[in-house]
């Protein structure tokens, strides 16, 4: 398959869990739009692809209106990590306040654990760990509000005009943005190696 087939592909896989509703009503994407692909079945209330090689919307459904986006408020948490160019290599410890957060989710981090800010971040995206992602939040200069500042700071440096961020993990319901508006935060972090 084309390389540019692949960025699309990738781009609508990163997309996916955040832009999942559970909407019973479906939309089809025709093949006409995204060749190769044949026939898409979505059906989320709010959707948007973009051809990754020039951003080009190639579909489009309620992009602009804001919902709750989950754990995709792990890369945001994860773009001002590495803005504040704090060493990746500097242990931290998981506390108290790191399991508190926890709702009906499960976690193999235990309070004590220390890890790398790197193996957090890991953990906080590749394992979509709520309390590693808390735990490098809690450990960025000024603590967990000057994170969430600097998380909102930077939707809006990004154009995010829809978005606000309430905390670092995805588990608030008042971490809210368009799909316009995440593909943007999306865009970002694959531009950050």
């Amino acid at each position: 398959m084309p390389t540019h087939i692949w960025r699309r592909l990738l781009l609508i896989l990163l997309l996916a869990p955040a832009l999942t509703f559970a909407s019973p009503v479906g939309t089809e994407v025709t093949p006409a739009k995204i060749p190769h692909l044949g026939k898409l079945d979505v059906r989320s209330s709010s959707a948007i692809i973009l051809d990754a090689a020039d951003s080009s919307v190639l579909y489009s459904k309620q992009a602009q209106s804001p919902v709750p986006i989950a754990s995709i408020t792990k890369l945001m948490t994860a773009l001002v990590v590495l803005d504040a160019g704090q060493p990746l290599d500097e242990m931290i410890e998981l506390t108290a306040e790191d399991r508190r957060l926890e709702r009906s989710s499960a976690s193999r981090l235990a309070v004590g654990n220390r890890l790398s800010r790197s193996d957090l971040l890991h953990l906080a995206l590749m394992s979509s760990e709520n309390r590693a992602a808390h735990a490098v939040a809690r450990a960025y200069p000024g603590g967990l509000s000057a994170c969430l500042k600097a998380m909102n700071a930077k939707a809006r440096e990004l154009g995010m005009k829809t978005a606000h961020f309430t905390d670092p993990t995805g588990l608030s319901s008042g971490n809210v943005s368009s799909a316009a508006d995440l593909a943007k935060l999306v865009a970002a972090a694959a531009a950050d190696p």
